[in-house]
């Protein structure tokens, strides 16, 4: 069989013309494919979005637990309006002298109407229902349950239609429910990075397949294994850079979106999820992030699967 002219050469002589260097060269471009950056793109628009949404939820989780960590709600419920006006006035004056108390505030019964208009009307709201009277209550050191417990046995004498609850006891499904989907956030950032690493996985595998018998070439003038990965690193590093810069601008106006147009509901709750500086630093460190999993995953398949021809 005839040998290739730049290997005859290479054989009069005894050695390689080429350093490894320069026959890692003789490879083509060696890319990855052409959707590569597509698909990266996409990942990284993906991920940019669930790490948006779960750093959101999490801003929101902290800050409901932040406001209602030492709240507490006083409820008068007595039919009689005169009998709930005077308990609500003793309650307020005992609970003002109780050293655990930091504040409160008697809520207007013109507001706790509006809130319950939509649901009940506007038509003799009064009759319809009892509406009881509302303190917001603001303790010091917390609203545990023994705190609680020691002022209901205090309002128990001069106002016995007082309920006092913890706000935070309400809203502990609301707030358990933003933290399942702040780790559901988390899975899918998990997913997302696996299913880009194995999209890197798969191309670099059918490159190395298109480009074997050139390879074997290369490692006959003096190439070795590490510098034929580096031809494909290089490869995949553009593609991989292309598509987070894509990837991070969709997702990043995605996030933006979706932000104002929470914000456009003009809900206290909602309000307090938004993003802070540090939080769309992280996000635009999402495509570095897809770089060097791209890159690493490539090297480590064409490196795994070089030892493997020889």
């Amino acid at each position: 069989m005839k040998k290739p002219p730049v290997l005859a050469r290479a054989a009069e002589r005894g050695l390689s013309p080429f350093s490894g260097r320069r026959a890692a060269h003789l490879l083509p471009q060696a890319r990855l494919g052409g959707p590569m950056p597509w698909v990266i793109a996409i990942m990284v628009a993906l991920t940019v979005l669930a790490a948006g949404g779960g750093l959101a939820l999490d801003n929101l989780a902290d800050r409901a637990r932040g406001e209602l960590a030492g709240s507490a709600t006083v409820q008068i419920v007595e039919a009689d309006p005169q009998l709930r006006a005077r308990q609500a006035e003793a309650a307020a004056t005992i609970l003002v002298q109780d050293p655990e108390v930091a504040g409160l505030s008697i809520v207007p019964q013109e507001a706790v109407e509006q809130l319950l208009e939509p649901w009940l009307g506007t038509d003799n709201l009064e009759d319809a229902v009892p509406i009881p009277a509302l303190i917001d209550l603001r303790l010091r050191d917390g609203a545990d349950e023994a705190t609680l417990q020691r002022l209901r046995s205090l309002l128990a004498d001069r106002a016995p239609a007082a309920r006092i609850d913890a706000q935070a006891q309400w809203l502990a499904p609301v707030l358990s429910a933003l933290s399942a989907l702040g780790w559901m956030a988390v899975g899918l950032i998990a997913l997302l990075a696996f299913t880009g690493a194995a999209a890197v996985w798969l191309a670099a595998r059918n490159a190395l397949g298109t480009n074997r018998d050139t390879i074997e070439i290369v490692h006959l003038l003096g190439g070795s294994d590490d510098q034929i990965a580096r031809v494909f690193q290089r490869s995949i590093l553009t593609d991989a850079l292309a598509g987070g810069v894509l990837g991070l601008l969709i997702g990043m106006a995605a996030v933006w979106l979706m932000g104002a147009q929470f914000s456009a509901l003009d809900s206290g709750l909602v309000s307090g999820g938004g993003l802070e500086n540090t939080d769309w630093l992280v996000l635009a460190l999402v495509p570095v992030g897809a770089v060097v999993l791209a890159v690493y995953t490539a090297r480590f398949t064409v490196l795994a699967s070089l030892r493997k021809m020889l």
